[in-house]
């Protein structure tokens, strides 16, 4: 039987709405280890085929044949300290309060650009880099595991562009976007806190009853557990990204670049497990049947926002170069999420996000150090698009954060060189109290009711290299 329960597939539409590098959530500021070494300012730059995601128009400046193949690998520290999750019955979810290193010891984002001067005019480009990730993993048994226990969400997208370098100020350039997104999440149903209820609104007499004319025991209902849900789901989506550099002077370029959207149906299938919730199968199966939910087919539509970034680059002499990027995330477009059981009576699972739309400010440097030798470091503040305590979930317990960045390259010959760069994000701690509004046993809204309250602590190390060579 496919691992597939829909309410989960909520957490991956959550992850993919912060998908480009301009926004925050889950984004990972790896596309490029050369931007990386910048606070990723240097969209209007243009040194490399990397250029590809920052600005396509880009590509007009660089000669010959270029390929550029990197890797960033991110070492993340999370910690959680509940502070008064509960049931939808509004007692405690008991289960452990402190949660550490619930974020992967380590993950690595690879990325590769290729271009291809054609004419004095044309220059093409391919590009194929991890838009966002996350891996989450908290104990099966923590305060808030009926919000969320682990989610794993990856994502690869490949960026074929062009570029048409109209004159010596002013060129334009175009890409499409392949974006292939595969997602596994996890989350515990509250059977403990149904039984409860039930027993507590005078019902529980008759599910005694049924439990003693099929033949179980009774008995087990005292030792009672959780159910499991998981959910594994593919999509790809299709989207564009536009581009324009004006160099009014030589060593100083300006530069606009648009990143569509991208709409994902994510699919699956819903399965709920309820076989250990005692060690009764005739209890267990009772359970199953009083839950209203079967195992069914579930349907999602995300939609990615779009991105618009304004960007700038100046070298002051030979040696010292500025630059800046101001990128706009129109995380507005996600309000509620709404998840359907299909071929089902059960009603949606929704899903309030109402994020906000977010602004994302770089600055960085250059210094040539030698004719071998090229230093880069940048700044960067980047907002969150969740509006409150009440709108963070535990699959984006996301914050604002700040960004502090160095780099290098170093030529090995005279087509050759490598890139080096360290981040360092520091993110905002993060309070949550969000509550899901439905509860267990509805058929109108499907849910466990849960309240998670709590607060996330993170920052995080990302180390990023990559080899360019010049054909």
């Amino acid at each position: 039987m496919n691992k597939k329960y829909l309410t989960l597939i909520i957490a991956a539409a959550v992850a993919t709405v912060s998908a480009t590098a301009g926004a925050s959530g889950y984004r990972f500021g790896s596309q490029s280890v050369s931007s990386q070494g910048t606070a990723e300012a240097n969209g209007a730059e243009a040194a490399d085929a990397s250029t590809i995601f920052a600005n396509p128009a880009g590509l007009s400046r660089l000669e010959g044949r270029q390929l550029m193949t990197g890797v960033t690998g991110l070492v993340p520290h999370s910690t959680y300290s509940d502070s008064g999750s509960t049931r939808f019955t509004r007692t405690s979810t008991g289960g452990q309060k402190l949660q550490d290193e619930y974020a992967p010891t380590a993950v690595a984002a690879p990325s590769l650009y290729y271009s291809q001067k054609i004419n004095d005019q044309l220059t093409a480009g391919f590009g194929m880099f991890v838009p966002y990730g996350a891996n989450l993993s908290y104990d099966w048994d923590w305060a808030g595991r009926y919000a969320l226990t682990d989610m794993k969400l990856t994502a690869i997208a490949l960026n074929p562009s062009v570029a048409w370098k109209l004159n010596e100020r002013h060129s334009i350039g175009f890409g499409i976007t392949a974006e292939f997104m595969k997602a596994r999440l996890g989350q515990n149903v509250d059977v403990p806190g149904s039984v409860a209820a039930a027993q507590a609104a005078g019902t529980g007499a008759a599910l005694l009853r049924q439990i003693v004319a099929l033949g179980g025991n009774p008995a087990a209902l005292a030792a009672i557990r959780d159910g499991r849900a998981e959910v594994e789901g593919k999509d790809w989506g299709y989207g564009f990204n536009l581009g324009y550099l004006y160099q009014p002077a030589p060593g100083t370029r300006f530069g606009i670049a648009y990143r569509s959207h991208i709409d994902h149906k994510l699919g699956g299938g819903a399965d709920w497990d309820f076989s250990n919730v005692t060690t009764d199968r005739v209890v267990n199966a009772i359970i199953e049947e009083r839950s209203h939910h079967e195992d069914s087919a579930a349907r999602v539509k995300l939609r990615t926002p779009e991105t618009l970034s304004v960007n700038g680059y100046h070298e002051f002499d030979d040696r010292l170069a500025g630059m800046f990027d101001v990128t706009w995330t129109r995380n507005s477009r996600m309000q509620n999420i709404n998840i359907e059981f299909l071929g089902t009576d059960n009603g949606d699972l929704v899903i309030r996000q109402q994020w906000k739309n977010t602004v994302r400010v770089a600055l960085g440097a250059n210094y040539k150090l030698n004719d071998r030798v090229l230093l880069r470091a940048g700044i960067a503040h980047d907002e969150a698009p969740v509006r409150s305590d009440e709108l963070r979930h535990a699959a984006l317990p996301d914050s604002d954060r700040n960004q502090l960045s160095f780099g290098a390259n170093w030529k090995l010959s005279a087509n050759s060189s490598i890139d080096v760069a360290y981040t360092y994000l520091d993110f905002k701690k993060a309070s949550g109290a969000y509550t899901n509004d439905c509860r267990p046993g509805l058929l109108t809204c499907t849910g466990n009711g849960e309240t998670t309250r709590g607060t996330w602590s993170t920052h995080m190390n990302m180390l990023g290299a990559a080899y360019n060579y010049k054909f």
